[in-house]
């Protein structure tokens, strides 16, 4: 029988849900059970894909080209899991479920009611995992904080469903804010309780205490809790704050969170095992040199924008053997020539990543030419290759007024177009989204990154290089790297002669692991290091 495990939070948002459930995740699965996590979002977008990433944060997509919340990245890249379109569930996407059919006639006539339709559409979409997996333990996380209106559907969902699938087999893990007030050099409880009640009257007692925290909370503290609170003694965790967000599962395995949880479930596993992930923690800790790496985007005002790059040079760095230290640069910020190389000029290398619209573009492609111009690393994701493209047209090519159609639909020269079959479409889901193949060019830098003549990454876009130009751009030094096989889609370019400047039209950053790390971002910042020393 699949055991089930759900992850609330209480008292304030932002506690770190994602990165609980993507540490239990790591855990159980270290311990011989298969583990698959899933998360569902109370707001009412069908999906995350339109939405600002300024205000949400980065869009991260799967192999079958599902858009999702950026806690999906967590979950793959602490279980080393590919999740799917059934891994990351809305309220808009339920509600419209339930609205199609009731205009189809679904209910025959009936009044349609949050209880029981809406959230049986929820317990069908929980479960729906359990089908198509046929996971030994399923890690739902539920957004936002209790006492929020929107969510309330949600949590009648998982109140119901121990009784779909026995009480036996449901964990219920509440993770809460327990405050350090330092005038008074006290640790609060009172937040948690409060918010454990109002979980209670919704029908819901939660098995596991999780407590976010500053300081470490003592004994006395946490019986207190599982007192007031009804929950064993040995079923309440600290999760302290930690170094890094890999430093978590470990500091949970210390607190004996596997433990408590299998005991919950009734399951019998072999001990714990997180060498490996121990041994990548301690390499992340302890690098041998720095390397400074400029990352030029438009929505540098929130870091969780580029969430998925950030970590992926990370990884990067912990391969080998670095620190790698971020310079955030607002793309909007290099207004010329000059601004661009005093910006600039004190990175070792530059990576530009994906974005949309016009805003900004004109300081990416300043970014580009001081790189190619000054031999410095650049690396280009999605329109960071696009960029490339644009700024070799104008600069190489003499064709001044080069652009992309998505910046100017009149541009004389558009070499970055839209696919035909992206004509008159609306905007949501309609990107090439998901994992792609790419056949990729002998003696190229890709395939000594690679090692492979045949790779798969996933795409989230729309415009794409214009064949059109592709014959004048290659005699000019432009090299194609890499190619899609059945639709003839230029994925990947490099610079002839330059010691390391690729852009690829497709996402790596979305497949890259703490302990292997994408080989674009490894060979990047082993590039940008040499470069340093040099």
């Amino acid at each position: 029988m699949t055991k089930y495990i759900f992850i609330t939070g209480g008292v304030v948002s932002g506690l770190g849900k994602g990165i609980a459930a993507a540490s239990i995740g790591l855990i159980l699965k270290s311990r011989g059970l298969k583990v698959v996590n899933q998360k569902f979002d109370p707001y009412l977008n069908i999906d995350p894909g339109t939405m600002n990433p300024i205000q949400h944060g980065e869009v991260f997509v799967t192999d079958d080209g599902a858009e999702t919340d950026l806690d999906l990245g967590h979950y793959e890249r602490f279980t080393d899991a590919s999740l799917s379109q059934s891994s990351n569930t809305t309220a808009g996407r339920v509600y419209m479920t339930v609205l199609q059919r009731e205009r189809e006639g679904g209910y025959n006539g009936g009044t349609v009611q949050v209880i029981p339709n809406v959230t049986e559409e929820i317990l069908r979409r929980m479960l729906i995992s359990t089908e198509e997996t046929k996971a030994d333990v399923i890690i739902t996380e539920i957004g936002g904080t209790i006492g929020d209106i929107e969510s309330l559907p949600f949590i009648e969902a998982i109140r119901q469903i121990k009784y779909r699938v026995g009480e036996e087999n449901c964990c219920y893990i509440h993770l809460t804010l327990v405050p350090y007030l330092g005038k008074a050099q006290e640790i609060k409880t009172k937040p948690t309780q409060h918010s454990v009640k109002e979980l209670q009257e919704l029908g819901i007692q939660p098995n596991i205490l999780m407590l976010r925290c500053d300081a470490p909370i003592d004994l006395a503290t946490r019986e207190k809790l599982a007192l007031f609170c009804n929950v064993d003694s040995d079923c309440v965790i600290q999760n302290t704050t930690a170094r890094s967000i890999y430093e978590v599962p470990l500091q949970l395995e210390g607190e004996r969170v596997g433990d408590a949880v299998c005991k919950v479930l009734s399951i019998e596993t072999p001990p714990t095992e997180l060498s490996e992930w121990t041994r990548m923690v301690e390499r992340f800790h302890s690098p041998k040199d720095t390397v400074r790496i400029a990352l030029v985007g438009k929505y540098v005002a929130l870091h969780d924008a580029y969430l998925s790059v950030v970590e992926s040079l990370t990884h990067a760095g912990i391969a080998n053997g670095l620190s790698v230290e971020i310079d955030w640069v607002d793309s909007e910020e290099l207004a010329g020539d000059g601004e661009a190389e005093r910006r600039l000029s004190g990175a070792d290398g530059v990576i530009v990543p994906g974005g949309f619209g016009p805003r900004g573009v004109e300081g990416m492609v300043r970014a580009a030419k001081y790189c190619r111009t000054r031999g410095v690393p650049y690396f280009g994701i999605c329109l960071g290759m696009q960029i490339v493209v644009i700024e070799y047209a104008r600069n190489v090519l003499g064709w001044t007024d080069a652009h992309s159609t998505e910046m100017d639909k009149s541009t004389p020269h558009p070499v970055i177009d839209l696919m035909p079959d992206q004509n008159g479409k609306i905007l949501g889901g309609t990107l090439r989204l998901g994992k792609f193949e790419c056949a990729v060019s002998d003696g190229t830098r890709t395939f000594e990154a690679y090692g492979s003549r045949t790779i798969w990454e996933r795409h989230r876009h729309r415009y794409e290089f214009n064949n059109k130009y592709r014959e004048e751009l290659e005699k000019a030094g432009l090299v194609i790297a890499g190619v899609n096989p059945e639709r003839n889609l230029v994925e990947v370019v490099e610079v002839k002669g330059h010691p390391w400047m690729v852009a690829g039209q497709f996402h790596p950053e979305f497949k890259s692991r703490p302990d292997k790390a994408g080989p674009l971002f490894r060979e990047f910042v082993r590039a940008s290091y040499e470069s340093r020393r040099k």
